[in-house]
This record gives structure tokens, sequence and C-alpha cells, in this order.
């Protein structure tokens, strides 16, 4: 029987309907299915758009530095040849043995024993290098670098020693150069292992726990000599730099005296220095003290961390994040006695009083300085002085180092409270216990509200004054540090009592050695604002969270100019020192036979103006004159290789004085 022809037409007409519906529904699916693709696509964009600015950012990269490497490079792009090269083709080569001494903080130092929260840190550096243990387990990281409060050594159960070599402090982080540079240069000219040393040791202890733990100072003198004899029998040249100018003055006096003397010596006799030692050339050295210490042991506040304050009160005590950041920082510098080594030397003859400042009439403008490079033989005479191009007439009373409040700032002294700090009470009925963001202690905390009031009460202290500060507000630390340093000026240097080795560190309680054939230079930079004195004022809590740091920068103090900015007066310097501290003893305090230079042993100042990097081209310190990244000033390198290649102080050009240094070795009257 034939197919109805309708029953055909109707399986035709649905069969089609069906392939239509299903085309249909694949178009919508596959209408849908591009639509999630553009959201998915609009989604991620963003991470999108950065990949491809990544990768056109490195294509670039790899591009420029093709063609720097394959393309000859203008004269005018290229990078300064270095001193070292330019000297050794002008045939400068290594002569002396050079020894250098690294100061604070640009030391390395290793892990050897530890608690268990520093596992797998075995010999893994805690200081320099990358830092990394303060971000992964920062308190673990401050309790293995703090020292026993008591007797400024090791706590029980941890050794933290200096790295040794070169490789110890010629990185400080990375990419950020402490003596790398200089040393790189010195081996363009010749020098290696078998003639330069780094005399690492640890920058936390005081001088002489150096050599009661570590023999720092025996290590030091034994290669000195091993130098001397299998190189010739040439003296050597020593470089310290910062602290270690000081500690190496130490040195000095430690080598030469007996070692059945009271603490013990070298044992290496009054002739030692002159035998085995040419020159002494201290960068940026800390001679007498610097201020920014006591801003350190009262707050643990540099510059940057008050201006954080300032931004952002009460972030670095949040009740948030707890961190009590600068509690801990002031706990871990206490049990440091270096820091108090650092402080203020010489009192109000160097720093001045309360109304006289040796910094007198100085100027804020560090630009258009104007040098008139004078004579430093000149100095003694009445009518010499200086004039800055830019001279504007400051009536800043420097002398004050800590002032709390504006007011007790700038007020005449007589309008000022007497307070005798001596005669205070620490105690009281209220203490100050604010430790509600965790457990915390330090000597703040013994303090009475009363007695912290009373010191801040329109007061202001000088470099004499605020030694009894510390003496009232950390006596503990200070009786510890203060057996190892003293901060004076010597009535007389034949007195028996300055064979104790606690004088040997600061040049106006000691002798220079009788080596009339030993040089010693001052080399610093100047003309960048240094801090000079500071005003404080008592510490707000916010919140729960309460600050055991009584006292603290007052970061919204700024002045018209340069001079005050974020609660700190500036002077001349090199951001860390300030000029008097770096150049007065080679200026005038050892200039010719003085008390404290009895055998004449020529002297030399020299000053390198600072000039930030103009290009990216430029090393960061090819003429700066910043406390650190001066080590990589070109200046500054070609006079160290000169005079280790054997030059004279007068074969370099003698002083060279771009700052007021002059006028204020003038203005300090003290006994020569």
């Amino acid at each position: 029987m034939p197919p109805n022809p309708i029953l055909r037409l109707r399986k035709i007409y649905f069969s089609v309907r069906n392939n239509e519906d299903t085309i249909i529904h694949a178009a919508k699916h596959k209408a849908t299915t591009e639509k999630l693709k553009r959201r998915r696509s609009m989604r991620w964009s963003c991470v999108d758009s950065c990949c491809w600015a990544i990768g056109y950012l490195c294509t670039a990269w790899w591009f420029v530095f093709f063609l720097y490497h394959s393309v000859p490079v203008p004269a005018m792009l290229q990078a300064p040849e270095s001193p070292g090269t330019r000297l050794s083709r002008d045939g400068v080569k290594a002569f002396h043995p050079v020894v250098l001494v690294p100061g604070v903080v640009t030391g390395g130092l290793q892990l050897w024993e530890g608690q268990p929260c520093a596992e797998g840190l075995f010999r893994k550096r805690l200081w320099g290098a990358s830092f990394t243990e303060i971000l992964t387990r920062p308190l673990c990281w401050l309790e293995h670098l703090s020292l026993d409060s008591e007797t400024g050594l090791d706590p029980l159960g941890i050794r933290v020693r200096a790295v040794p070599g070169l490789v110890a402090t010629d990185y400080f982080a990375p990419c950020y150069f402490a003596w790398a540079v200089l040393i790189e240069n010195l081996a363009k000219i010749g020098y290696e292992g078998k003639n330069l040393h780094m005399a690492s040791y640890d920058w936390r202890l005081s001088f002489h726990n150096t050599e009661v733990r570590d023999q720092s100072l025996s290590r030091l003198k034994s290669k000195i000599e091993l130098m001397y004899v299998t190189n010739g029998y040439k003296k050597v040249v020593v470089v310290p730099h910062s602290m270690g100018a000081i500690y190496f003055l130490h040195f000095l006096k430690w080598v030469e005296t007996p070692t059945s003397d009271g603490g013990g010596g070298g044992g290496g006799g009054p002739g030692w220095c002159a035998k085995h030692i040419k020159a002494i050339v201290n960068i940026g050295p800390a001679f007498l003290g610097i201020p920014k210490a006591v801003s350190n042991l009262l707050s643990a506040e540099g510059k940057d961390i008050a201006y954080a304050r300032a931004l952002a009160p009460g972030f670095l005590d949040s009740e948030l994040l707890k961190l009590q950041t600068l509690e801990h920082l002031v706990r871990m510098s206490h049990s440091w006695d270096s820091i108090v080594s650092l402080l203020p030397k010489g009192g109000e003859a160097i720093w001045g009083g309360i109304d006289s400042p040796v910094e007198e009439g100085h100027t804020c403008i560090y630009s258009k300085r104007k040098s008139s490079q004078p004579s430093l033989n000149d100095l003694h005479k009445q009518n010499f002085s200086i004039k800055p191009e830019s001279w504007v007439k400051e009536p800043t009373k420097y002398g004050r180092i800590i002032a709390f409040g504006k007011r007790a700032s700038e007020l005449p002294s007589s309008q000022l409270s007497n307070l005798n700090v001596k005669e205070l009470s620490r105690g009281g009925s209220t203490s100050n216990d604010s430790t509600s963001c965790g457990e915390f202690w330090s000597e703040y905390n013994e303090l009475s509200r009363e007695s912290i009031v009373k010191v801040a009460e329109n007061t202001a202290y000088t470099a004499t004054t605020v030694l009894d500060l510390l003496r009232f507000i950390a006596p503990k630390m200070m009786r510890r540090a203060e057996a190892h340093f003293s901060h004076g000026i010597a009535d007389d240097l034949d007195d028996p009592k300055y064979g104790h080795y606690k004088y040997w560190s600061n040049p106006l309680e000691t002798k220079l050695p009788d080596a009339p054939g030993m040089e010693m230079y001052c080399i610093y930079g100047v003309g960048i604002p240094t801090e000079r004195s500071y005003i404080y004022k008592l510490s707000t809590s916010s919140g729960k969270c309460k600050s055991s740091i009584p006292f603290r920068r007052d970061g919204s103090m700024d002045g018209d100019d340069m001079c005050l900015k974020g609660g700190a007066r500036f002077a001349d310097g090199d951001g860390s020192v300030p000029v008097t501290s770096a150049g007065f003893m080679c200026a005038k305090g050892w200039r010719g036979k003085t008390r404290f230079n009895p055998s004449g042993m020529d002297t030399f100042v020299r000053e390198y103006k600072h000039k930030p990097p103009g290009s990216l081209l430029e090393s960061r310190g090819a003429e700066s004159g910043a406390h650190v990244d001066i080590m990589g000033n070109v200046g500054l390198i070609e006079d160290v290789l000169r005079i280790a290649a054997g030059a004279s102080g007068q074969e370099i050009g003698g002083d060279r004085v771009y700052s007021d240094l002059i006028t204020m070795s003038e203005r300090i009257s003290i006994k020569l």
C-alpha cells in the first residue's frame, strides 16, 4: 500500500521544525557561551593589561640592554671612569698595607647560637644583607640582637658575632653599598687580601668588651704587625669610618698600654704606633659624638620616624596593629653600650650652653654656600671669619639639645625652669605602667607620672645636663655604659685616672700617641642638613593601647626654612655627624703641639661638598657628601688611594674647608 502523502508531509514538517528548534537552541547556547567568554575576558582585563605592560617594559629593557652592549655609547652618556682605573693608568700603585675599620651598623652580624625561634639561622646574617628576618620573625630578631641589660654581653643561650673579612661590610643591604666601591677602587691599583684587611668587630659592644669577649683588639694588633712584616716593613694606612674612628682611637691607647695596667692593654710599648702606622684617614668621624644618639636613647626616633608619627599619629603604637615598634627599639638600643659612646662629648664648652651655640649665625641655605677655602693655619688669628654667599642670621639656640616645647627652645634662660634632675625622685604615687598592648618593660616603667611631667615642664637640656636626664630615666643603662665611656674634658691628662680604658675613646680625655711622623686626617661631607637639637613633648595615648615611652619628638614643629623640621633643628654636616664633631679635633684640638697631641703629628681637614646624583647613570655617591654614600665619592676615593700609595697630606692638597668649621672652632674655648 503506497504511503499516505498527507502523512509524509506531516512527517517532513515536524522533522524540519525539530531541526529548526535544534538550530535555534544551538545558536542560543553559542550566544550564551560567547557572552560568558566576553564577561570572563572583561573580568581579567586588568590582569591582562598588567601582564602586557610588564611584557612591554621587559622587552624595552632588554632592547636597551642589547643596544648598550652592542652599540657605541656617546661619551656624554657613558659612566665616568673610576678613580682607581684612572690612577692606575697614571702609575699610582699599592704601597702601604691598608686596614679598614667599619663604624656602627654597617658591619654584618651572624648567628652562632640561638633560641628555638631562630631555628635554621645558624651562621645566617641577622644584620646586614637582606634583613628578611625582620619581616618573618621580628620579635625573635629583636631578642637575638639585644644584649644582656646587666653585663652588656651575650644573653644566656645566644651568640651573635661579627661577620669576618671584606664581605662583612661591602654591602649594607642589597644594592646599597657601604665599603664595596672603595674596596673595588683599591683593587684597581693593586690591593688584595695580603695587603687589605677589614677589621670587623661587634659594634653593639663597648670597645673594651670587644676585647674581653672576642679579643678583637688583640687580633687587630696582630694583623697590623703581620701586614707590616709581610709587606716589606711598610707602615699601615688605617681607614676608619664613623664610630670606627673613636674605636680606633681607643685602640691607639690600648695597644701601647702595658698588659699589667688596670683593664689590661696590648703591651705594644710607647713606640708601637710610630713604628707600624703611617696615617689614619678618618671618614665621617664622630669624634665628639652626635646629638641623634640622644634622640635614639630617649625615644628611638630618627627624623623619618618623627615625620611618620606626624603624618599618621598613633600608627606605630596602634591598638589594632599592636606593633609597639619604638618600645622594642628603645629596649634593644638601651642594651647596646656603643650608642652611649656616641653621646655628645665635651659638654657645653663644645656644643654650646643654654644661650651660646657655636653655630651662631649659621645659614640654612646649603645649595648656595660659597667656599673661600681658608687656611687652618689662620685659625687663631683674631679677625678671621668666613662669609657665606647667602648669610641668614638665625637666633637658633642649638646648645639646647633637648627642649620640651618650642617655647623652651627659644625663651631666655632666665625664664626656663631651674630643675635639677639629680635631686628628682623617680618614684611617686602613680606609675608609668602602660603596657596594655602586650608584655613590655623598660626602665621608663619605673618612673612616676609626676616625675615625667616635672622633667618636661618648661625645661631645656644642654650637652652637659642631658647626661643627667639620661641617668635619671635609664640609670641601669647609664651605670653600665659609663663604666666604659666618658664624655667630659680632661683637666690634667697626666692624672693617673686617665689611664683607665673608659677615657680612651674620648679625644678630649686622652693623648694621641708619640708618633710625630704619623698623619691624622678628618675627611667628611658637608652641605647636608644634620640633626643638631630637638623639640620634644610628652606622649599622648590613643585608645587602650598606650606607649610606655613618655617622651616623643614633636613632629609637627616646622620652621620657615631648613633649620627646623619635624621637631629637629638642623646644622651643617653629612646628614649624621655635625661639622663640629667631625672636624674640630683636626682643625684645632690636635693642630700643632697641644696637650691632646704632644708629639705634634700633622693633621688635615678635607671636606667634600654634597652634590646629589644628576642622572640615573651616576653612581649613588659619585659626588655625595652623605655619611655612608660618601664612601663612593670620587674625590674622597682618589684621596684615600693616593695616601695609601704613599702621598702625604700636603701632596694631596692639604686642608680643604667649605663649611663654617673655622669660625665655629674659634668660638670653642678650651685649654689646649
